[in-house]
């Protein structure tokens, strides 16, 4: 998600006080709820930090290029895996991930094996060691949105 740089006291907005601010800000949360992205950029930032503003467009604009190699399908289920898996901030069990794909249970085990083997996941054993009741995330494992 994008970070607004907004500051209050930049030229354009010398005169905004408080509640324009406020009106300002829910006027982007607007616009974003509303399907528009709203990148903002301080009026200082762009004058005395051009090379960080180009930076930043290039960044948030390179979303919407199609990538150099084609990613199949496998390849965009592991990453929504590993995304699901940063976003419940927990380890994940192949319940998590059947209910999310709407698939079946061993489908879903078979799914995080794989990732295991490509190291982006660490099987998480229940017991003496004999099954594997969840997965974590491996060291490194944003490397892989690389």
């Amino acid at each position: 998600m994008l970070q607004h740089l907004h500051r209050p006291f930049a030229t354009h907005v010398r005169d905004m006080d408080r509640q324009k601010y406020c009106n300002e800000l829910n006027r982007e949360t607007f616009l974003h709820a509303m399907g528009y992205n709203v990148i903002s950029f301080a009026y200082d930032d762009v004058e005395q930090c051009p090379d960080l503003c180009i930076t930043l467009l290039r960044t948030v604009l390179s979303r919407y290029q199609p990538s150099q190699t084609p990613i199949s399908r496998s390849q965009l289920a592991e990453k929504e895996i590993v995304r699901l898996a940063i976003q419940l901030a927990r380890p994940v069990r192949p319940k998590d991930i059947a209910c999310h794909f709407d698939i079946d249970h061993k489908t879903a085990v078979l799914m995080l094996k794989k990732l295991c083997a490509k190291g982006s996941l660490s099987p998480s054993f229940r017991g003496n060691g004999e099954r594997v009741v969840r997965y974590e995330l491996a060291r490194g494992n944003l490397d892989y949105f690389d």
